[in-house]
């Protein structure tokens, strides 16, 4: 990458008509840039070709366009799509395509890493080591939207923010990128069809309402019990169940969107009778829906997999005290693409 040159989707749309006129050349012509930027994806100056060989080329001279490469892509037995995208860079990070009759998925990445330290996600492991900027984020929807079109024949229905990172923890890039998403001048995305999912920072799910988001939103839970997810997140130590509960209740009072909890059981960490009437009284204090989501070793057998009677139990007594619960049956693990296995293993 040339450092003088900047990244020019970096550049508002107001920004870049500012740029053409101070060249001496009609504003319009910023618009004609954005809209190959951002609507169309170019990835080079010259796929610009209602624009001059001489405006492509003062292009070239003043910036880049720092765009995503799909690496290496994996197709799974079932239909789930896992690409390792490297960045400008040379950093990779994953995101997967998860198809159903129905639907395809976006599941993309944040962050390079991970800012948090869950020790039964393979990402927790590699550490943060930046975040994803708006631009980097938007090209994975775009490549995913590409791929779901090529091999589905449908475009991309779903966006959930459950890759690599915590999107909390890089909060600005992340709404910045699904602006861009739900933007006519973008994919035009509907922000109810995005899910960003945390672990839980109270602070930034306050922002989030305040700043009275449209997209969906959901917490890994994994335990209502804070001894439990402490053991387990020991983040949990700093951002506690009750400052959680708090900030969720302020959420659910500001935006009346109700919020899903994922949750993996694990044999003998939470899949005990105390463990799910926690749960039970954490869901009580605002509209809420349990995903119980099928746990994908990650190699150090510490966590596995709860028997099925405990994820009966659980599905039973939420189910009795008229919580909605789904359960989840992971897709791609042949190709480390389900939850909690993005980890850059190539």
């Amino acid at each position: 990458m040339d450092i003088k040159k900047k990244d020019i989707r970096a550049l508002t749309k107001e920004q870049l008509r500012d740029f053409f006129e101070k060249e001496g050349d009609k504003a319009f012509r910023g618009n004609q840039v954005y809209e190959w930027l951002w609507n169309k994806g170019a990835h080079t100056f010259d796929d610009m070709t209602n624009i001059s060989k001489e405006t492509r080329q003062m292009l070239e001279d003043n910036f880049v366009i720092n765009h995503i490469k799909v690496d290496v892509m994996q197709r799974s037995s079932d239909g789930t799509v896992k690409n390792a995208v490297r960045l400008h860079d040379d950093l990779i990070v994953e995101s997967v395509l998860i198809p159903t009759k129905t639907r395809t998925t976006a599941c993309v990445s944040s962050q390079v890493g991970c800012s948090l330290d869950c020790k039964f996600c393979a990402t927790a492991r590699l550490k943060r080591m930046r975040n994803l900027n708006p631009d980097e984020i938007y090209d994975q929807v775009v490549a995913i939207d590409r791929e779901s079109r090529l091999y589905f024949d449908r475009p991309l229905s779903n966006i959930v923010f459950m890759g690599m990172g915590e999107p909390l923890m890089n909060y600005n890039n992340v709404l910045k990128a699904i602006d861009k998403i739900t933007s006519p001048e973008g994919l035009g995305m509907s922000p109810k069809r995005i899910v960003v999912s945390t672990s839980g920072v109270p602070k930034m799910i306050k922002k989030m309402a305040d700043d009275n988001v449209k997209f969906k939103l959901a917490v890994s839970l994994h335990s209502a019990i804070d001894e439990v997810r402490t053991s387990i997140m020991p983040f949990n130590a700093t951002f506690p169940l009750a400052s959680l509960r708090e900030a969720l209740v302020y959420w659910y009072e500001k935006t009346k969107n109700r919020i899903t909890y994922e949750y993996v059981v694990w044999e003998g960490i939470n899949d005990k009778r105390k463990d799910v009437d926690a749960l039970v009284q954490f869901c009580k204090f605002a509209p809420s829906k349990v995903n119980l989501i099928e746990y994908n070793p990650i190699d150090d057998g510490q966590f596995q997999q709860a028997k099925s009677e405990a994820i009966d139990m659980y599905q039973q007594v939420l189910e009795a005290n008229n919580i909605t619960v789904t359960v989840r049956r992971s897709r791609g693990k042949d190709i480390d693409a389900a939850c909690g296995q993005l980890a850059n293993k190539g």
